[in-house]
């Protein structure tokens, strides 16, 4: 590995814990980078994991230390969570190193719609049931133990739609996401599918950013977070996809 590969892990994973920790999304950002210094698709998406533990530990920590407890409306969410993401977690290794990234760059584009459109408080009484909410965590967990990229904005519109205000779901989302991580992360390092080299660099990113996102989440400093990360993960997403590949030889 080279020298700015490192630099850049370090510093996109900061970038990246702070986008997870006040929105959600940061994987659409670390996987592409894992991938552009030298790391396979499956195994970008499985070292990743490592840094996705850490950040959320480092959030979670912060989000209790500034008084928001999202432990004590979490209970609901977690369980089916995390029985869907032994489900997701095993089957991702099925697909080949070119077949995830052909799919993560085509998943990038609803889940840039989803950061465009932030969640609102539902206040109308419209909110989903227990039964309802549990079943759309069980999905939520298969796709966060299979791609685990975008899987916080997904939780943002689920949290909003189950009645939750936006930072005490930002706190139960990084619990999730947390849990979540415990059951894949094992399952892709039994598999051989961790490169602990890049992990490791990324992971010292994303714990310091995943701290100082949980401070910008409470003090609801994130519009501008949403703005950038849909630029980058757009040209992320044609870089992945090939396009920019296209464009050369046409030019």
């Amino acid at each position: 590995m080279e020298w700015w590969e490192a630099l850049l892990l370090v510093l996109g994973g900061t970038a990246a814990g702070i986008v997870n920790a006040v929105a959600g999304g940061g994987s659409m950002l670390t996987v592409p980078l894992l991938v552009l210094a030298g790391v396979p698709g499956n195994a970008a998406n499985g070292s990743n994991r490592l840094g996705i533990l850490t950040g959320n530990l480092a959030s979670a920590a912060e989000f209790r230390r500034l008084g928001v407890q999202g432990l004590a409306h979490a209970g609901v969410v977690i369980g089916p969570a995390i029985a869907g993401s032994l489900v997701g977690s095993l089957a991702i290794n099925r697909l080949t190193d070119g077949a995830f990234e052909t799919v993560f760059g085509l998943l990038m584009i609803p889940l840039v719609l989803l950061t465009i459109n932030k969640p609102k408080p539902k206040t109308d009484g419209t909110s989903w049931s227990r039964n309802t909410t549990m079943i759309v965590f069980f999905g939520v967990g298969i796709y966060g133990g299979a791609v685990q990229a975008g899987v916080g904005l997904v939780m943002l519109a689920a949290l909003s739609r189950a009645g939750f205000d936006l930072v005490t779901a930002n706190s139960i989302k990084v619990l999730v996401n947390l849990a979540v991580t415990c059951v894949a992360l094992p399952i892709f390092i039994l598999q051989g599918e961790i490169r602990w080299i890049p992990a490791i660099l990324l992971a010292l990113g994303l714990t310091a950013g995943g701290w100082a996102g949980a401070r910008l989440g409470v003090s609801k400093g994130e519009q501008w977070i949403r703005r950038i990360m849909i630029f980058a993960a757009l040209a992320l997403a044609l870089r992945l996809l090939g396009v920019y590949d296209w464009l050369w030889s046409q030019w």
